[in-house]
C-alpha cells in the first residue's frame, strides 16, 4: 500500500500522500567534502567575502608589482613629486575616473595610491605567513599533546599556559623589537606567538578521536604513531584547523597594524597599513584620506577573512541540515 489520506483539502476532499511523490529519487548522493563545498559555496556572506579577499590581494599585488610580477600602475611607492592641490584624491565615482592620484599625495608628493597598495601587500603577507606557520605549530603540539598524553602532553601544554599568560601585545611588541623592522623576521616570531588556542583545540579533538574505534583497530594491526595521527586522526579536526587558521588571519592583520602603529612592527623605508595609520594620524582633521583609505582597507581585510571563517565553521558543522544539500 503505497497510499494514504492525510487531512483535507481546501475544497473538503481528502488529500492523497504518495511515498513515491515524497522521496526524491533522482537525489545523489555526496562525500564529506563535497557536502563541505556545497554548503561554503552555498553561504552568501562567505561569497561575497571570498570575492573581496582575492579583489584586494590581486589589487595590490598587480598595480605596483611584487617581485617577478609586473606592475601595472605608473608611479611607484618612493619617489616624491610636486603636491597638487594640497594633495586631494583625483577619484571621481561618477563618471568613473581614477586621475592622476586616485588616492592623494602625502606630504613628501608621494603617490598614496602607491603607498596604499605597498602596505597591503606588506600586511597580507605578515597576516597569511603567520596565519599558516602558527596553524602548523598549533596542530602539531595539540595533535601529540592529545595522543601520547602523559609526560608528553604536561610538557606541551605548561609550554602552552605560559605563552597564554603573558600577554599578547607585550610578548609581539618585544618580538616586533627583535625582528628590526623587517617583514619576514617579523612574520616568523609573530607565528611563535598565535598557536596556543588552536593547540588547545586540536588537543581536546584528538583526545576524542582517539578513543574511536578506528584507532584502535590502526593500533591493533601495528599501524604506527604517527600514521594514526597524520592519517586517522587529524583529517578529522580539518575543520576546526582551517576555521581557526582562517580566524588567525584576521587577529593576525589587526595585530600587525597595532605593532606598526606603535612603532614596533614594520619600519621605515619599508611601510604597512598600520605604518600609514600612525604617520598620517595627525592629518585626520585636516587630510582624512591619508587616515581613511588604509583604516578601510584593513576594514575590508578583517571583515571578509571573518566572514570567510563563518563560511568555513557552517560548512564543515555536521549539525547543519543537509537536506538541503
Amino acid at each position: 500500500m503505497d497510499e494514504v489520506t492525510d487531512g483535507t483539502s481546501a475544497d473538503g476532499a481528502p488529500e492523497i500522500y504518495s511515498v513515491e511523490k515524497n522521496i526524491d529519487l533522482t537525489g545523489k548522493s555526496y562525500s564529506q567534502g563535497q557536502l563541505v563545498r556545497r554548503r561554503f559555496f552555498r553561504h552568501r556572506g562567505a561569497m561575497v567575502s571570498l570575492v573581496a579577499l582575492l579583489a584586494i590581494t590581486v589589487f595590490a599585488f598587480t598595480s605596483i608589482g611584487y617581485g617577478v610580477i609586473p606592475g601595472w600602475w605608473g608611479k611607484n611607492f618612493w619617489e616624491g613629486a610636486l603636491v597638487e592641490n594640497m594633495g586631494r584624491p583625483t577619484l571621481q565615482l561618477w563618471p568613473f575616473e581614477p586621475g592622476e592620484y586616485p588616492f592623494g599625495q602625502d606630504n613628501a608628493g608621494k603617490d598614496y595610491f602607491a603607498l596604499t597598495m605597498r602596505g597591503t601587500q606588506r600586511s597580507l603577507i605578515v597576516a597569511f605567513t603567520v596565519g599558516i606557520l602558527s596553524t602548523i605549530i598549533g596542530t602539531l603540539v595539540g595533535a601529540l599533546a592529545g595522543y601520547y598524553r602523559g609526560w608528553v602532553e604536561a610538557i606541551l601544554m605548561r609550554v602552552t599556559d605560559l605563552f597564554i599568560v603573558i600577554p599578547l601585545l607585550v610578548m609581539a611588541a618585544v618580538f616586533g623589537k627583535m625582528a628590526g623592522g623587517g617583514i619576514w623576521p617579523l612574520a616568523f616570531l609573530l607565528s611563535v606567538l598565535t598557536w596556543t588556542g588552536l593547540a588547545r583545540l586540536v588537543r581536546g579533538e584528538v583526545l576524542s578521536l582517539r578513543e574511536r574505534e578506528f584507532v584502535a583497530a590502526a593500533e591493533a594491526i601495528g599501524t604506527s604513531s604517527s600514521r594514526i595521527i597524520f592519517k586517522h586522526i587529524l583529517p578529522n579536526t580539518i575543520g576546526t584547523i582551517i576555521v581557526s587558521a582562517t580566524l588567525a588571519i584576521a587577529a593576525t592583520i589587526l595585530l600587525e597594524s597595532a605593532l606598526s602603529f606603535l612603532g614596533w612592527g614594520v619600519r621605515p623605508p619599508d611601510t604597512s597599513l598600520g605604518l600609514l595609520i600612525s604617520t598620517y594620524q595627525n592629518s585626520f582633521q585636516t587630510r582624512p584620506w591619508l587616515f581613511w583609505w588604509p583604516g578601510m582597507i584593513i576594514l575590508a581585510i578583517a571583515l571578509s577573512v571573518n566572514f570567510l571563517g563563518d563560511g568555513l565553521r557552517d560548512a564543515f558543522d555536521p549539525r547543519q541540515n543537509r537536506t538541503a544539500d
